[in-house]
């Protein structure tokens, strides 16, 4: 981006601080005036530089039973319309980022569980029908968290940190200890897809037109609950760079040592122009990134010169467009509130999967 000098700062100081209210910004950037920052906001989003804000939902404090996301890479050799259209039938569908590839068609894809043995038979159904010729199926260990460019940085970042000791955030995954009521969990798809800029008035508004009537203030409420309650945490996304100057990769790491893996995906990229998220899967870290494509040139060098990464893979995946790039919610109308769960029904997915087959003569 063509970017001041003032306004590297501001998008800077909202990625590492999106908690703090837009009067306060005026102390910690060269802005003097509320409605120049707020401007600015505006323009950046318009640029698609800047979305938000959304609000990044921990899973596991939302019901009394496992709750939990998993990452597939999905490869085939059907087409991607007709491979989604049967991934849609599984209702804990929540992402997909198509991969860049001229051998194969892959798409890396991203679930919600309830089941995982449940989940995996449905991918398992679809690779026996030849839908999908082969499958990963690796589920979230860890709380994800999300780290924004700092745009004085090195574009390149160097990789010789890795194994350095560092300050680790937070990744453990928290119990539910706090009931939700409907209106907590009518909101929470709004806030965790960053809907209108996350306003509660157009939340309000939206549910309205689906016949519900909360009034403003039970919004709020709820809204400051699950803040308080560390079901929900406040954050941006910000692009490091123009469109034509991203690259934007998933890489998975295999590091036997947990303690080293969260090491590793905590200084990837650090302090540089690059945005980052990470979470631990089932004996491996995943980090999913947007930086300069230069900094992808000597990147699986690097990384083979380290020992205690004894696997990897890296999915290059399309440019961003100027839709969000955000994952779909879990499906709230499956939560019970007595029980306090939220449970899939995998055998009904698996029915319809079966009635396609059957309908497509196969």
């Amino acid at each position: 981006h063509d970017l001041s000098h003032s306004e590297k700062e501001l998008l800077t100081t909202i990625g590492r601080h999106p908690d703090l209210p837009i009067k306060e910004l005026v102390n910690y950037t060269p802005y003097r005036r509320i409605s120049t920052i707020i401007k600015k906001l505006d323009q950046f989003k318009e640029q698609h530089i800047l979305w938000g804000p959304i609000y990044d939902v921990n899973y596991s404090k939302l019901c009394r039973n496992p709750l939990h996301k998993v990452a597939c890479a999905i490869e085939s050799d059907q087409s991607s319309r007709t491979v989604m259209s049967y991934l849609m039938l599984i209702e804990s569908f929540s992402w997909k980022t198509p991969v860049l590839s001229s051998q194969k068609n892959i798409l890396n894809v991203g679930f919600f569980s309830s089941n995982d043995t449940g989940l995996k038979a449905l991918l398992q159904l679809l690779k026996d029908h030849g839908i999908i010729t082969d499958y990963t199926f690796r589920v979230y260990c860890s709380k994800r968290i999300i780290e924004n460019p700092g745009f004085s940085g090195d574009v390149t970042p160097s990789l010789d940190n890795l194994l350095e000791p560092c300050d680790i955030p937070d990744m453990s995954l928290r119990c539910h200890d706090t009931e939700w009521n409907e209106c907590d969990i009518a909101i929470l798809p709004y806030l965790s897809t960053g809907y209108r800029g996350g306003k509660l008035i157009e939340i309000l508004r939206a549910e309205k037109n689906l016949n519900r009537t909360w009034t403003y203030e039970q919004i709020k409420y709820s809204r400051r609950k699950m803040l308080e309650n560390e079901l929900i945490e406040k954050k941006y996304i910000i692009l490091p760079f123009r469109a034509y100057e991203n690259s934007i990769f998933n890489l998975f790491l295999k590091v036997e040592n947990r303690d080293m893996a969260q090491r590793i995906l905590c200084n990837f990229t650090k302090g540089g122009r690059a945005y980052k998220e990470f979470v631990l899967l089932d004996g491996w870290g995943m980090i999913n990134s947007i930086c300069h494509h230069t900094f992808l040139a000597d990147l699986m060098y690097n990384l083979d010169q380290i020992e205690e990464i004894t696997a990897k893979e890296i999915y290059h995946l399309r440019s961003l467009t100027g839709s969000t790039p955000l994952s779909l919610p879990p499906e709230v109308k499956y939560y019970d509130f007595d029980s306090q769960t939220l449970e899939y029904p995998y055998h009904e997915c698996r029915e319809k999967i079966k009635e396609n087959l059957e309908s497509e003569g196969g």
